[in-house]
């Protein structure tokens, strides 16, 4: 009796448990359906609890008959539209109990998460929970039977769009292990293939692809031919070779997305977004400035070239180009509005335009206006010259020079003038700071700087002066004491610049410790700090939020409140040299050395947080010794290990303070090796994911660190002039080693592990006895700083690489230098010895590669076909192949004998970093500028057996789609396009 009495109690739980998740599940889709958060109760008598009773009953037993109960359901609380809510509520019911008061007879969840989470449960078991009606069908009659089911499902009742939560929630159940979830991710792939057929299906469809995106699922090459689904966010998907003939992809996000080798024959693009827009043609060299008119509706750009363009920032399209100027131009301002602007070049001439015909109104030269910077007013009526020691202040608009100042600075570099153009402010290379009364010509001597400074500025208001400097402070001035009122610090390296907020009231500082950081200028208090590689940044017209553009090709938006990172932006090429908001719309305007100026719609932030695998760019990659893991080094400070088998991440390992430079399995694979920015050495344990020791040391970056052949010793070089060795068991130092002048780039144990080798920007080599710590040898001769160092297997030859773009061969025995290899015609950014040691393979910027026989220095073959930088090259085991990878996104497999090219390796969407090949040779990994990495093989085949008939596939990869790319995509009668899409199409390598 009591053990029936049990089995009832506990059957009893169970079925409120299902019943209170059921309950939930249903509510929670309720609220996402009405778009209210909030339910109200209106003296409803019906029972829902008892309405639910019998599908839990058949829950456990009958699954098939589940969804036709859940659908009379659905049904009903679809058609009670007069009152949603009231099957929910029954006096003392279930809701008092999962809901929260609000108001009267008003009731929401504890927090939108639970309430999105409920949601998100049914949209799930909806799709998992059904099944075939016969119990063996193959793929397509399986396919046929799911269609006619789709049109039931809550994923085809609302774009879930606006509700990122219950998007992120069933994205994180694509990955979940629980059994449970197994056949998600394949019943969304269903749910689009679905949309062929029955466009009544469009809604799911979206849905469905949106969530596999949010979850970071491949879906390159997939046969999408047909489908339909609008309004669908494809934001950073990885879409290559997909094809999208015939399909709805109106209203479609498609925002930094991989859209290589799409083909979008015939599809509907009614509305799509790209975030972007064609960039603004014209300039074929670097862009040095950008600014707008003052109302905002032309852009003015200045060339290296000795051009000056103005567009229009409605249109982009270029409506003149300004010639005149011989040589460089310094400045560039519009004048009194907007129909007039003044030019100063090097040519020493000041030049007045107009604006609307472009054409040239006045010409000043003066012989003696030579200058190392110019700056125009704020009004454009006065410029400034500033040369070795003096400054020259003339009128724009006549010619003449109003005052010529004189300084005891040794040489001015930076000049600025107050708002009301009253006084100048110039800062010089002797730390000095004066500002001068442009009608009196008086002066004061500011000085307190400890080192450069870089930028001087007055604030809005004229009453202080705010100086940086590269002694890693920033200074506030009082302008008419000329006393110093405050020094802001915290900066860790040179501040290379400020910003003012458009109220005065804040300033933005940016530095070379990879800093922004936000101060308020009434308490000299530090506010926020923004984490990124800063090259300029500017606050929008509102100062809400910041732009900023960085040395690692990226535009990044800020919320100036809370210091989050709101949007990033990729594509440029190279540096981000300047960034500035639209002054009325919703865009940044951005150039870089890429020589393109770009044109971001920021309206529409990201909506979608990708899951899984998110990481920053990768600098370091390598296989462990069994072949079974990957470890990664990351800008994001962390260090990653791989599965290779699945591609899933299995740990993390967090602590160091900056950028990873390096990363090293142990020879067992149970530890890894990590040397950082930050100066410091760590291992760690693979199982746990602990630190197990920090190598606290050297007193500068750490350049290399390498591990002795028996595995129980770590050698490390640093830009503070040191090699180091280290015991790995207890994390001591051993052995110092001194006597390099400059920083030691590269270090090597020998084959027996008795012996290192050391190259040093004091363009020496040396070697050195490992059990004393002693400097055998040094060799002399390289012109330039020697950045690369090998000793043969045998010990008896050393091979270096110096900025001078020459390779040196080195006797040992003689200690001398045997043979000195020119013929690389720009940086040589990689060199290695064959596994006989016989040859050499170099790489270089000059995008060659070439190999060299070691015995006699006779230079071998030359392989081209790379079309940019090519940073690294290595052997296969055997000698038989090169692999090289380069900047222009490709790895490539060269035969040594022939010199032929045998694969090509496409897929990465930004410059290679580094590659490492498997032990077994039968696989490489790759990790790019375009924040992802690439596992590549070939399934008849090793590397080494490789031939041009072969073919080697990307098994998978990891990380985000950064920047829009669609090279060789197809554009063949697409509807809906709009001309500035189309050139944009063009430009990105997309065939119409």
């Amino acid at each position: 009796m009591n053990n029936g009495l049990i089995f009832i109690i506990q059957a009893n739980i169970k079925k409120i448990k299902l019943a209170f998740q059921q309950y939930c599940q249903n509510l929670g889709f309720e609220m996402f359906m009405q778009g209210n958060q909030v339910a109200t109760e209106n003296d409803y008598n019906e029972n829902s609890w008892s309405q639910l009773d019998p599908i839990i009953e058949v829950e456990s037993k009958y699954m098939d008959e589940k969804l036709e109960l859940k659908k009379d359901v659905n049904e009903t609380s679809v058609s009670n539209t007069q009152d949603v809510w009231g099957q929910y509520f029954n006096g003392d019911s279930i809701a008092k109990y999962v809901l929260r008061r609000v108001g009267d007879n008003k009731y929401q969840f504890v927090h939108k998460s639970c309430q999105e989470y409920y949601a998100a449960q049914k949209i799930i078991f909806d799709i998992i929970s059904w099944k075939p009606n016969i119990a063996t069908v193959d793929n397509q009659q399986f396919q046929q039977q799911f269609e006619t089911h789709v049109h039931q499902l809550s994923i085809n009742r609302k774009l879930l769009n606006d509700e990122l939560g219950i998007i992120q929630f069933i994205a994180e159940r694509v990955h979940d292990s629980n059994s449970i979830f197994a056949n998600l991710k394949s019943r969304l792939f269903r749910i689009i293939e679905s949309s062929k057929n029955n466009e009544n299906f469009s809604i799911a469809a979206a849905n469905a692809i949106t969530i596999l995106n949010s979850a970071n699922i491949d879906m390159d090459y997939q046969n999408w031919s047909n489908i339909k689904i609008p309004y669908a966010i494809l934001d950073r998907a990885f879409l290559e070779g997909t094809d999208f003939t015939n399909a709805n992809l109106d209203h479609v996000r498609f925002h930094q997305s991989c859209l290589i080798k799409v083909n979008f024959t015939n599809a509907s693009m009614n509305k799509i977004y790209f975030g972007e827009y064609a960039y603004l043609e014209g300039n074929k060299t670097s862009v040095c400035g950008i600014q707008f008119s003052p109302d905002g509706t032309k852009i003015l750009s200045d060339s290296d070239n000795n051009t000056i363009r103005i567009w229009d920032a409605l249109s982009r399209k270029q409506l003149h180009i300004l010639k005149e100027h011989t040589d460089a131009i310094c400045a560039v301002k519009f004048l009194h509005g907007n129909s007039k602007m003044a030019s100063y070049s090097r040519d020493k001439t000041i030049r007045i335009w107009d604006v609307l015909s472009g054409q040239q109104i006045k010409l000043f030269k003066g012989d003696l206006w030579g200058s190392n910077s110019a700056t125009f007013s704020s009004d454009g009526s006065k410029l400034a010259l500033c040369s070795t020691m003096t400054i020259r202040i003339l009128d724009v608009l006549s010619g003449e020079q109003l005052q010529l100042f004189k300084g005891r600075a040794k040489f001015v570099n930076k000049v600025q003038f107050s708002p009301n153009a009253s006084k100048i402010v110039s800062s010089s290379e002797d730390k000095s700071i004066q500002i001068w009364d442009v009608s009196s010509g008086k002066q004061l001597l500011l000085e307190g700087h400890l080192d450069k400074v870089n930028e001087v500025l007055f604030t809005l208001d004229g009453s202080k002066v705010i100086s940086c400097s590269k002694d890693a402070t920033i200074r506030i001035w009082d302008t008419l004491s000329g006393q110093q009122i405050q020094i802001l610090e915290g900066h860790e390296n040179s501040v290379n610049g400020v910003q003012f907020s458009p109220d005065g009231s804040k300033m933005l500082s940016y530095a070379g410790d990879c800093t922004l950081r936000l101060w308020d200028l009434l308490s000299g208090k530090q506010t926020q700090v923004f984490e990124s590689w800063i090259s300029a940044a500017r606050f929008s017209p509102d100062g809400s939020k910041i732009v900023s553009g960085s040395i690692d090709n990226t535009i990044r938006i800020w919320d100036v409140s809370s210091g989050k990172q709101l949007q990033a932006l990729e594509g440029h090429l190279n540096d981000v040299t300047e960034v500035e908001f639209f002054p009325n719309e919703p865009k940044i305007l951005s150039y870089s050395i890429d020589g393109t100026i770009r044109i971001w719609d920021i309206a529409l932030e990201r909506k979608i947080q990708l899951a899984d695998g998110n990481i920053d760019i990768v600098i370091t990659i390598q296989f462990s010794s069994d072949g079974s893991k990957i470890v990664s080094g990351s800008f994001d400070k962390t260090i990653r290990l791989w599965d290779v088998q699945s591609g899933k991440q299995i740990q993390v390992f967090e602590g160091h303070s900056n950028t990873i430079l390096g990363v090293l399995f142990s020879l067992d694979g149970s530890r890894i090796v990590s040397y950082s920015a930050d100066n410091t050495i760590r291992i760690w344990d693979i199982s746990s994911g602990n630190q197990i020791h920090l190598l606290d040391g050297h007193s500068s970056l750490v350049m290399k660190v390498m591990f002795s052949p028996d595995g129980s010793k770590l050698v490390s070089c640093s830009a503070d002039k040191t090699i180091r060795i280290w015991d790995v068991s207890s994390g001591r130092q051993i052995q110092l080693l001194t006597g390099h002048s400059d920083g030691v780039e590269r270090v090597q144990f020998s084959t027996d592990g008795l012996t290192i080798v050391s190259c040093s920007w004091d363009c020496t080599i040396r070697l050195w006895d490992v059990l004393s710590g002693r400097q055998l040898q040094k060799f002399e001769g390289h012109a330039d700083r020697v950045y690369i160092v090998l000793l043969s297997p045998d010990k008896s030859t050393i091979v270096s690489c110096s900025l001078d773009d020459t390779i040196g061969i080195w006797n040992v025995a003689s200690h001398g230098m045997q043979f000195l290899l020119k013929g690389h015609k720009e940086k040589i950014n990689d060199i290695q010895l064959s596994p006989d040691g016989t040859k050499i393979a170099s790489c270089s910027n000059d995008k060659t590669i070439r190999l060299w026989n070691l015995l006699t220095g006779e230079q071998m073959h030359i392989f081209e076909g790379h079309s940019d930088n090519v940073q690294g090259v290595q052997f296969s085991p055997n000698g038989s192949k090169i692999i090289s990878y380069s900047d222009d996104k490709t790895i490539r497999i060269w035969d040594v004998s022939s010199g032929r090219q045998l694969q090509l390796l496409e897929g990465h969407n930004g410059g290679i970093n580094v590659i490492h090949s498997s032990p077994d040779s039968s696989k490489i990994v790759s990790c790019a500028m375009d924040k992802t990495i690439r596992l590549w093989g070939s399934n008849n085949c090793k590397i080494v057996d490789i031939t041009e008939a072969s073919v080697i596939d990307c098994i998978w990869k990891v990380g985000v789609q950064s920047g829009l790319s669609m090279n060789d995509s197809i554009w063949k009668d697409t509807k809906g396009l709009e001309d500035q899409q189309k050139l944009l199409v063009k430009q990105r390598g997309g065939i119409f």
